[in-house]
């Protein structure tokens, strides 16, 4: 594995677990308002996040590259409204849709051709984080101001799952 596809690729996989960080500080931001629905939902976003880290540590490894994995700085632990912490999900979503774009164009450049389609996993992914973020956004937008629509969209948030994929720990079979 070239040393700066290594390096940016370990860059990501910290970027990924402070993905984790911050959904679950925004889950403790809802527990505080008894909002647990939103609260689960973003666990279940946290999950998802650590997965997608360990996919990052799996494939440093199996390209026999080196994980040096580095202090995960500390997210916000407040926002001003639910709408607020869910326009932050999205932004931090484009965010890291943004940084996924420069590993592919870092891989194109460096002629890392089994990097590419690792990448484009993550490329489809953005694209549903991005969206799952901006329809709760777009939903607490039209909630406005009304605690029923709220509490509504509170159980509705609380339904969601995390079913961790088969590779999830990573080793023999690991996408």
């Amino acid at each position: 594995m070239h040393e700066k596809i290594q390096d940016a690729f370990n860059d990501q996989l910290n970027a990924e677990l402070y993905s984790g960080y911050l959904y679950l500080a925004m889950a403790g931001y809802f527990l505080d308002r008894n909002l647990n629905g939103f609260a689960t939902w973003l666990k279940m976003q946290a999950m998802e996040e650590l997965y997608h880290a360990m996919k990052f540590y799996n494939f440093i490894d199996e390209r026999r590259g080196r994980v040096e994995l580095k202090p995960v700085a500390g997210p916000p632990n407040e926002w001003k409204s639910p709408l607020a912490a869910f326009a932050d999900a999205l932004k931090h979503e484009q965010y890291i849709s943004e940084r996924i774009n420069n590993l592919v164009r870092l891989t194109q450049q460096e002629g890392d051709y089994a990097a590419q389609p690792f990448l484009q996993w993550f490329v489809d992914e953005q694209v549903e984080e991005e969206a799952n973020a901006d329809n709760v956004v777009q939903q607490l937008k039209l909630a406005g101001d009304s605690g029923a629509a709220l509490l509504m969209l509170d159980r509705e948030m609380g339904r969601r799952t995390f079913t961790p994929p088969p590779d999830f720990a990573g080793g023999e079979g690991a996408e």
